[in-house]
């Protein structure tokens, strides 16, 4: 176990044994990969939010971790996700793990008695979705899951437009998720496909099928996907975390570096059916050559009209026959805010008074993987796959 430095500033604690102040859930956090991409950003909101408090962190590499412990306070600072787990102070976890390392952690915080946010994909395979969504089924504990684009406020406006009946019934969908890199970008453990679980398929994907799950109101039952891995070769740097990786790729200059291949996916295209009859198709690439903006994202095509949405321009597009394209509504996406103060938290306490809240949560997780295994498998085997 790593000391921690002293706090930096007041940090409010939580007493574990009296859970709720003035009957409201309190929360005392311990973040499982504290310092990278997704964890760090994580503990930035938690510490602007009054009714949290950040009591452990896990991280591999020490002088993040102990830079984390300064900027949070908190009390345990370690290399060993454990000694978070089984924290007596610690009620609510956060795995912000490789996707492979989050079914073993997950288990243990459901026997440890512990609510959760796991990041998604949250298993290396629908299998262990399952499992996890099991366990903290079976135990009554609070499970969180953040597909966030279900809170984008383009998302949120097409719904209400789907929900509202103008295009008809929706026979087609055709959604593109690039997320490009930087060209120079070093690889992460995200181009390795013993960590990730599926590359692109299940780290954006999911993010996609989820949307489309939320917004539809429906699941696919079968999948043809196409995958490779189309980025060149990249530098190998060792072990350093997406963000890092990211500004080294925009400053450039890795030339001297080793460099090897990703074995992970970083592009597929899947083709499927809905239960229904209805067909989609899904592009989805963290390649640095496919880019945004160049067409909506996002299209829904039914019996009456068609509808896009692009979060880049923000415009909400609608097509009739025989009648001009109209732009219906223009709805920047302006991120999110703090996520656990507006979605998180709130919706958690509403969970934990017995109130429907509605959150994306383990049982989403595994659906979702469902979806993605099955796009994976059909890309390795050059058929149609069951979503099962």
């Amino acid at each position: 176990m790593i000391e921690p430095p002293p706090p930096r500033g007041y940090h409010r604690r939580v007493s574990p044994e009296n859970e709720t102040r003035s009957g409201e859930l309190q929360f005392n956090v311990g973040v499982i990969g504290a310092t990278g991409f997704i964890g760090a950003p994580y503990r930035a909101e938690i510490r602007e939010y009054s009714g949290a408090n950040i009591v452990a962190l896990c991280a591999r590499r020490r002088e993040l971790l102990e830079r984390a412990g300064e900027e949070d306070g908190a009390t345990l600072l370690t290399d060993d996700w454990r000694e978070v787990v089984q924290h007596p102070d610690v009620n609510f976890l956060i795995v912000a793990t490789p996707d492979a390392l989050h079914h073993e952690a997950v288990m243990a915080c459901a026997e440890a008695g512990k609510h959760l946010l796991c990041e998604k994909p949250v298993g290396i395979n629908a299998n262990e979705a399952y499992e996890m969504w099991a366990a903290y089924r079976d135990a009554g504990l609070l499970h969180y899951v953040p597909f966030w684009t279900r809170f984008c406020d383009p998302f949120v406006h097409a719904r209400e437009v789907l929900d509202s009946g103008v295009l008809g019934e929706i026979r087609g969908v055709v959604y593109r998720w690039h997320n490009p890199r930087p060209m120079d970008m070093p690889l992460t453990w995200r181009d390795d496909d013993s960590l990730s679980a599926a590359g692109s398929i299940a780290d954006v994907g999911s993010h996609a099928y989820d949307t489309l799950r939320w917004m539809l109101g429906r699941e696919a039952v079968k999948v043809q996907a196409h995958a490779d891995t189309i980025t060149p070769a990249k530098a190998d740097l060792g072990a350093i975390n997406l963000a890092e990786a990211i500004e080294l790729g925009q400053a450039g200059g890795q030339a001297d570096a080793g460099r090897r291949k990703g074995t992970a996916f970083d592009y597929a295209s899947v083709a499927w059916e809905f239960e229904d009859g209805a067909v989609g198709t899904l592009v989805l690439s963290h390649a640095p050559f496919f880019r945004k903006g160049i067409a909506p994202e996002l299209e829904f095509h039914g019996t009456k009209a068609s509808l896009g949405i692009d979060r880049v321009s923000g415009n909400l597009t609608l097509a009739k026959p025989d009648e001009p394209v109209e732009i219906i509504d223009n709805k920047p996406d302006n991120g999110f805010g703090n996520r656990f103060e507006k979605y998180v938290f709130p919706s958690l306490r509403q969970a934990h008074a017995g109130e429907a809240s509605g959150h994306p949560d383990l049982k989403d997780g595994w659906r979702v993987q469902l979806f993605t295994d099955a796009a994976a498998r059909s890309a390795r085997s050059g058929r149609w796959e069951t979503v099962e």
